[in-house]
């Protein structure tokens, strides 16, 4: 194990790419539902609309989640880079967790969407938007202060 901590700063890095990747993803999708709530299905506003749900989705948040799971893991996996000790990190797990359920919700809408039958109101996704912003500002207080 001693290749993980000499490309610990890589492979932290590459994580942290992957993060940015996944959040601009988790923040732009929801919005793009409030665009989408309002519109005809079947009309070229909504073909638009779910063209550039299913590519962001499969093309950057849904790769970008990988990643941030595979590097996350290596980093987890590399000697003496988590203080198991510590409740932060586990804290920080459950957030993640929540991000990647948010993720799987979001996925699930956006199929709503493909199929014509979303239910729900330009104000729900409105409200939905704030999720992973309040879950990525917890997620990195956590890692940077480490408060407990």
């Amino acid at each position: 194990m001693t290749w993980l901590a000499d490309a610990y700063p890589w492979i932290r890095a590459f994580h942290v790419i992957a993060v940015i990747a996944w959040m601009a993803g988790m923040l732009y999708l929801p919005r793009l539902y409030v665009y989408h709530s309002g519109r005809e299905p079947g009309g070229e506003a909504d073909e638009m609309l779910r063209v550039m749900e299913r590519r962001l989705l499969r093309l950057i948040v849904n790769p970008a989640m990988i990643l941030v799971f595979f590097t996350g893991g290596l980093l987890l996996l590399t000697p003496g880079a988590a203080d198991w000790a510590s409740g932060w990190i586990y804290a920080k797990l459950a957030l993640v967790l929540a991000l990647s359920a948010v993720h799987g919700a979001f996925a699930v809408w956006r199929r709503g969407f493909a199929e014509g039958r979303n239910r729900r109101s330009a104000r729900f996704y409105r409200a939905v938007n704030e999720i992973p912003t309040v879950l990525m500002i917890a997620i990195v207080i956590l890692v940077v202060v480490k408060p407990f």
